[in-house]
């Protein structure tokens, strides 16, 4: 039996169901299959690579974190927060779209999902800056570009999703690591909104009324001190990953059934439906890429990206910034969760290998792939603004350039200045 037919079977296999939109797990599944029917490996075993997938004690945080992230994104949390970023930085010329970016990162130390954020902020956002006159294009781009926050700050599922798959890398490290790149892109992101904003004249924010601030930031507070909650737990020592998960879900419940009474038990019923049918997807995906990246391993796929990429280059700056562009390209054609899976066994040895520390390359990953869901032909929270502004892809495409270039930059530094992504862990995480 050849390697290169068997290896050609695999990713040929998996890259044409791909483009006939057949879902990645099913993909990812039926690749494995066939390259195990090839290579005459037992079907028994494949079953066994996919379980095994599943097996881990770390996997029990992914389905609750998804469950907090649906209470609270039912629980009208993301008004709260927009109020709050409002009485924070509205007042600037073009507050609307600070205020969207601000909102953004908060909504993402919650949910910890970029597609979320650009969903339940935009909804909101993007009719309020319309009514106040700001441009379908830019109201689109901030939001969605704003959303990529997620992707970068605790808790993100991505996050997770890497730590399984590199074999174990300390997620409190991880979410430690995404702290300061995250804030520094919302950062960024604000300046550039600023900067446009006076260019385009857009109006200021609104102000609210003295009579109404404290209650704003109480229940503001209130809505963000569920990503507190998980910070400062596994941050600090005082619960595991799993443990801050299942009280993050018991103190959302109790914000927005018992405080802010905006879900009853009809509303709990559906958001338990949303997150199980999240969840198969999830764990469907999890299990099908760990049957692959399995079959990556036994075909030495790995090996040869990495002599290929070493091939072309010795200097570890430059094969940095290959293992960077590699992946943007990979998320032309792939969507994040998944690419993370596969990508993955093949790209951190490399990373590696040139002195990359494993909770730095996770940050990176997280932000070069959280770049493709603004990248057709795949990028989900572009079709998402694009579907809440009503506007065409290549218009909001173009309006997000600076927005990109900007997020660019902070991927170099995070590729270049490992110290971003490392003191942090360094000094919270022992």
């Amino acid at each position: 039996m050849s390697t290169g037919i068997a290896i050609a079977l695999l990713i040929g296999t998996f890259l044409i169901l791909s483009f006939l939109h057949v879902p990645v797990a099913l993909s990812l599944a039926v690749s494995s299959v066939l390259t195990g029917i090839y290579l005459g490996v037992p079907l028994e075993v494949v079953g066994q690579r996919m379980l095994t997938g599943l097996n881990s004690t770390s996997m029990m945080a992914i389905p609750l974190f998804i469950f907090a992230g649906e209470i609270m994104g039912e629980g009208g949390i993301s008004e709260r927060l927009i109020k709050l970023s409002n009485l924070l930085v509205g007042r600037f010329r073009g507050g609307l779209a600070i205020v969207n970016v601000l909102s953004t990162m908060f909504f993402g130390g919650i949910t910890g999902s970029a597609v979320a954020d650009a969903s339940s902020i935009g909804s909101i956002m993007i009719p309020m800056m319309r009514m106040r006159g700001y441009d379908d294009d830019y109201a689109v781009s901030v939001t969605c570009t704003g959303a990529i926050q997620g992707v970068l700050l605790p808790p993100s599922h991505n996050m997770i999703l890497y730590s399984l798959v590199a074999g174990g890398v300390s997620i409190a490290g991880l979410f430690a690591a995404g702290l300061i790149p995250g804030i520094a892109l919302g950062l960024s992101l604000m300046v550039t909104s600023y900067v446009i904003a006076v260019r385009r004249n857009y109006p200021r924010g609104d102000v609210i009324p003295k009579n109404q601030r404290l209650r704003v930031i109480a229940e503001g507070l209130l809505s963000l001190s569920t990503a507190g909650i998980i910070m400062l737990g596994v941050l600090g020592g005082v619960f595991t990953a799993n443990e801050s998960a299942a009280i993050a879900v018991v103190y959302a419940l109790i914000i927005v059934t018992f405080v802010f009474r905006e879900v009853g038990p009809k509303g709990v019923h559906n958001i338990l439906v949303k997150t199980f049918r999240k969840l198969s997807v999830v764990l469907f995906l999890i299990s099908a890429s760990s049957a692959f990246s399995w079959f990556l391993s036994y075909l030495h796929i790995p090996d040869a990206v990495m002599s290929f990429i070493t091939g072309l280059s010795s200097n570890p700056h430059v094969v940095i910034l290959l293992i960077d562009l590699i992946l943007l390209a990979f998320a032309l054609i792939m969507d994040m969760a998944p690419l993370i899976l596969v990508a993955t066994p093949i790209l951190l040895p490399i990373a590696t290998k040139v002195g990359v520390d494993p909770i730095q390359f996770g940050v990176m990953m997280m932000l070069a792939l959280g770049m493709g869901l603004l990248l057709p032909p795949i990028g989900a929270a572009i079709y998402v603004g694009c579907s809440m502004g009503n506007l065409k892809l290549e218009q909001a495409f173009k309006a997000m350039l600076p927005f990109l270039a900007v997020m660019f930059c902070m991927l170099m530094l995070l590729s270049y200045v490992p110290a971003i992504s490392l003191t942090l862990p360094k000094i919270l995480v022992h």
